[in-house]
């Protein structure tokens, strides 16, 4: 078991280790986006489900999207509305976004602010992390950062005397919802409503 304390978890996020904490959701498993392979060979996750980028505002995520200024106001307008919170928008990717985050449709990306102190505070010393739900792929979430410890030994897991308890969120994803070019297409229902 590798549980570490929060300074530590962000010095090994930032050295391109993979690590684990907690979110408003599901605990997340992350690494630096360019480290996104990392992800997939621990989950054992399929080439074509694409990682999440998480970030501590919405500010630092905008750069990883591109669209026009009509675009990118209106994502922006749902962003405020929904934000920090469990709604993920998957919007064109930007020439920033490394290709291993998406590989089989790098032209996309999904963003996400997540509604937790604790993963603000890291996200805001690592910048944007390429993130996932903590298990082997194709299983349920791990709920307990024990249980995370145990099935992947070699990540940096959050002690759990960091966030004094923090609940570890509502233990179902976030909504996933994909700009169309025109509108919004629902690709997950998780407890967040998309109001259009």
């Amino acid at each position: 078991m590798t549980l570490v304390s929060l300074v530590d978890l962000i010095a090994g996020a930032r050295a391109g280790l993979l690590v684990s904490f907690p979110t408003d959701t599901v605990p997340a498993l992350a690494a630096l986006p360019e480290q996104a392979p990392l992800i997939f060979e621990a989950k054992q996750r399929s080439q074509d489900k694409p990682l999440i980028l998480m970030g501590g505002s919405a500010e630092d995520l905008w750069p990883y999207v591109q669209g026009s200024e009509n675009e990118l106001q209106i994502w922006q307008e749902v962003a405020h509305r929904h934000w920090p919170g469990a709604l993920t928008l998957v919007l064109p990717a930007s020439y920033k976004v490394p290709k291993q985050m998406n590989p089989n449709n790098p032209s996309t990306i999904g963003i996400r602010v997540p509604q937790s102190a604790i993963a603000q505070t890291i996200l805001a010393q690592t910048g944007p992390l390429a993130t996932t739900s903590a298990n082997f792929s194709g299983q349920q979430p791990l709920q307990s950062l024990a249980k995370i410890s145990q099935q992947f030994p070699e990540v940096l897991t959050l002690e759990p005397t960091e966030f004094n308890g923090e609940i570890s969120g509502i233990g179902v994803p976030s909504t996933v919802s994909k700009w169309t070019g025109t509108n919004w297409e629902i690709l997950r229902q998780g407890t967040v409503r998309l109001i259009f």
